[in-house]
């Protein structure tokens, strides 16, 4: 089912929800328990962070909800059940040094309008982190030209975002969407051990400089979700490590330049499928740098470490990693 692929980054609609929800017994700031303010939580499990126990929310039918982060804060070991007609939630942390781990999203968001599951950016400098989340359910496609993103990350970021062991599935507005602080805050995101598969427009998309896509993996075997396998905008330059990509012949494994504008990209100990149209595309004066250590034959597995369910992923035994990536590390060796 051919579908016109997006060419702009347009921020997905966030919208104030029914209930906003700063301050939650599932929300811990500093590594304290947060305040609750006014919501009954359904199956609730003990406080986060104690092995396999979670908290669960259970949308009603209709709900459209809101969760915030501010500075420093963490939403953690939590499984919101959207799994009633018409719910949905957003989780928007639009601060500095927030940390979003071991959160499962169950349902398929069934709205079909624009908006984003998570609306992120880290907006004074800092470092904020995205690990152990399933959102594999995915959502309809809207009777518009895109309906529902996964991750959207806004243009004003300017700090670093690291995402580890994410499970993102059947999205038709972008899986990971996190080529729009490029052109704008200039903010970097690193896409590590994560997976995606069968979201439309792209599964991966980055474009500010320094930012990765390492040891992930894309697969793409849906008619009417067959996005990009990475998607990569200006300007600049970029790296993949150690990725497997798999398109199954529904669009570019990697895609380079959009919008008139090129960019550069280095790709390293990865296969690739070229299948469709040789798998590679290079537009608007873009470049991309092949290592000798590339291939075309891709295994895209699960990675370890990545939620196959969104228990696996609110209880956090889908293994989260002791330390956190380096946001020092250069791919390009400077």
């Amino acid at each position: 089912m051919a579908q016109n692929p997006h060419t702009t980054d347009v921020e997905p609609q966030i919208t104030a929800r029914n209930e906003r929800l700063s301050r939650r017994s599932y929300l811990r700031a500093a590594g304290s328990l947060a305040a609750a303010t006014g919501l009954a939580l359904g199956a609730a499990g003990t406080a986060a962070g104690d092995g396999d126990e979670y908290e669960t929310v259970t949308l009603d039918s209709g709900e459209d909800r809101l969760v915030s982060l501010e500075d420093g804060e963490t939403l953690e070991n939590v499984l919101f059940d959207c799994t009633a007609a018409g719910a949905r939630v957003t989780i928007a942390a639009h601060a500095t040094d927030w940390t979003i781990r071991n959160v499962g999203i169950k349902g398929e968001f069934d709205v079909g309008a624009p908006d984003a599951a998570f609306g992120v950016s880290d907006l004074d400098g800092g470092e904020s982190t995205i690990e152990n989340v399933y959102i594999a359910d995915g959502a309809v496609h809207g009777s518009q030209a895109k309906g529902e993103t996964a991750f959207w990350v806004s243009p004003d970021h300017n700090g670093h975002i690291d995402f580890r062991h994410v499970n993102v599935q059947n999205f038709p507005d972008n899986g990971i969407y996190a080529s729009a602080p490029g052109g704008n805050g200039g903010g970097s995101v690193h896409i590590d051990e994560c997976y995606a598969a069968n979201n439309y427009v792209s599964n991966f998309r980055i474009g500010s400089a320094g930012s990765a896509v390492t040891n992930s993996n894309v697969y793409v075997d849906r008619d009417g979700y067959g996005g990009r396998g990475i998607w990569v905008w200006s300007p600049g330059t970029c790296a993949i490590d150690n990725c497997q990509v798999d398109m199954n012949g529904h669009n570019y494994a990697i895609d380079v330049g959009a919008n008139g504008n090129g960019t550069s990209l280095t790709v390293t100990d990865t296969d690739y499928s070229s299948d469709f149209h040789g798998g590679l595309n290079e537009k608007f004066g873009s470049s991309i740098e092949i290592d000798d250590s590339v291939g075309t034959n891709p295994e895209p597995v699960i990675p370890d470490g990545v939620p196959e369910t969104p228990e696996a992923a609110a209880s956090g035994n889908a293994g989260t990693s002791s330390t956190n990536p380096d946001p020092s590390f250069s791919w390009f060796g400077f």
